[in-house]
């Protein structure tokens, strides 16, 4: 599933280390989101929305990928 974290995460100027303490996961998990090579669950991606005052469809295109 193709999300925008990345980009999110780079607009607060925040490393994958501080997002992931924001999240309470670990950098590892930042970093298969971002690649795509892990989906949240989703609780996960509820925070994930939260945090950044988004809605779950403006962080995540279920639709591609």
């Amino acid at each position: 599933m193709n999300n925008r974290l990345r980009e999110l995460r780079q607009t607060q100027g925040w490393s994958q280390g501080e997002l992931a303490e924001r999240l309470e996961v670990s950098r590892q998990t930042v970093n298969a989101l971002e690649t795509g090579k892990y989906d949240p669950s989703l609780p996960l991606a509820f925070r994930i929305a939260r945090l950044f005052a988004l809605r779950i469809e403006d962080v995540f295109d279920p639709d591609a990928g």
